[in-house]
């Protein structure tokens, strides 16, 4: 197995500096801007700005690297990501933010998809699912560090920063120096809304909602957290328990999946995340326990919901389409995203700080409605033509590249052809 690594591990190093540096950025904005007096409706707005450029990074990156090429494409992005986050560090200004953090979600989602191009043209067909689970657990151990680093010093300095900017140029380092060969071009998918809601209504609906819940509680939880009354320490455990949650959760979802309507699952998912947003709007917890047990159980749902829902909607995708389908719920997941922040960071700033969970938790039960409604209107797929659940990272960190690098392909058509 460890033959199997030794190509790659150059990317695999190149990706965990990449989500180490963006991790120290994720945390470090929302917990300085909230010392810095910055409203919730600005602080929102920097996770909008991180959708906007980041969906926009997964549409443009493509033609950008036919034109210039894989390395010199990432190694623009990656500097360009350096230096949005040290100008961060100079203009400490809200709609300065909000610009930068832009500028980085498109350099961020840019930097990924060249990676993941070069890693699903270096792994055979065969260990491919054995590489994207090691990918992903690579990422989600450097954003849970990156995120933990802030426990090691001052927030209201520059050196957190200084930090993730080194860790952006080092992330160029692996792959300026490797000496595979280039990968193949990378994808790009244009979002079709009617031919994606023909294919499963349940899936595009939902897919938007989840975006919307996803992206305001990952912009918005740490100032939650800070301004309830967390020690920082706490404030880095309480957004990094969720995104560890969900990957543990998306093994009992997944096998629940295959063996069910997958739509019956999500419902479930969704009841339990709606059962976290109410138990921190009536619960009004204070004390770090109860909020990092609450912080559990909403991450776990809500993370395991976009792998889940991609897989029921290729349940229904047509022959060859499923990349083109898996694309376009990114896309619509963006949308989401972009939306989402910007409602709750409106919604805390005008009516109080659990607000953000009004959000989400209207986010869930819209989800929870209109899929039961969906059920008594549709069959389910048979379990026979059902594809396999897919383990993925949280779907504001996937790019178009995370689908081919995450399918494995049909045993049968890894067989020896008869000659």
């Amino acid at each position: 197995m460890l033959r199997q690594f030794l190509p790659i591990s150059a990317l695999l190093l190149g990706s965990a500096f990449l989500l180490f540096g963006g991790g120290i950025n994720a945390l470090i904005l929302p917990v300085r801007g909230s010392a810095e007096g910055f409203s919730a409706l600005s602080l929102g707005l920097l996770g909008t700005g991180w959708a906007v450029g980041y969906v926009s990074g997964c549409i443009m990156t493509a033609p950008l690297v036919a034109r210039v090429g894989h390395v010199r494409a990432f190694g623009a992005m990656a500097a360009i990501a350096a230096i949005s986050i040290l100008f961060s560090a100079i203009m400490i200004t809200p709609w300065a933010w909000i610009l930068l953090r832009g500028i980085c979600g498109f350099c961020f989602a840019g930097t990924a998809m060249v990676v993941e191009s070069w890693l699903s043209d270096q792994v055979a067909p065969a260990s491919r699912g054995r590489v994207f689970g090691v990918y992903t657990m690579v990422n989600l151990a450097a954003t849970t560090a990156g995120q933990m680093m802030l426990t090691l010093g001052d927030p209201n300095g520059f050196v957190f920063f200084a930090w993730a900017a080194i860790f952006y140029c080092l992330a160029l380092v692996p792959t300026a120096i490797s000496s595979s060969s280039t990968p193949v071009p990378l994808a790009s998918v244009k979002l079709n809304l009617r031919s994606l809601w023909r294919n499963s209504p349940v899936a595009v609906f939902a897919v938007f909602w989840v975006g919307v819940s996803n992206a305001s509680f990952a912009t918005l939880a740490a100032v939650y957290a800070e301004r309830v009354g967390l020690i920082l320490a706490a404030v880095a455990v309480f957004t990094s328990v969720p995104i560890l949650a969900g990957a543990l959760m998306q093994i009992p979802v997944g096998l629940m999946s295959d063996k069910m309507d997958r739509r019956f699952v999500l419902v479930g998912v969704a009841v339990l995340a709606l059962a976290a947003d109410l138990g921190f709007l009536l619960l009004a917890p204070e004390g770090r326990m109860l909020n990092l047990v609450l912080a559990a159980l909403l991450g776990g749902s809500i993370y395991a919901m976009y792998p889940l829902i991609v897989a029921h909607a290729n349940d229904h995708a047509e022959p060859g389409s499923s990349i083109q389908i898996s694309g376009g719920l990114l896309l619509t997941y963006g949308v989401g995203s972009i939306i989402g922040p910007l409602l709750a960071g409106y919604a805390m700033a005008e009516v109080g700080l659990r607000a953000l969970y009004l959000v989400t938790a209207f986010s869930h039960l819209s989800v929870i409605l209109y899929t039961i409604w969906r059920i008594s209107r549709r069959v389910a797929v048979a379990e026979a033509e059902k594809t396999s659940f897919q383990p993925a990272t949280a779907g504001r960190t996937s790019t178009l590249q995370t689908m081919p690098l995450g399918h494995v392909e049909d045993e049968t058509e890894l067989a020896p052809k008869a000659v």
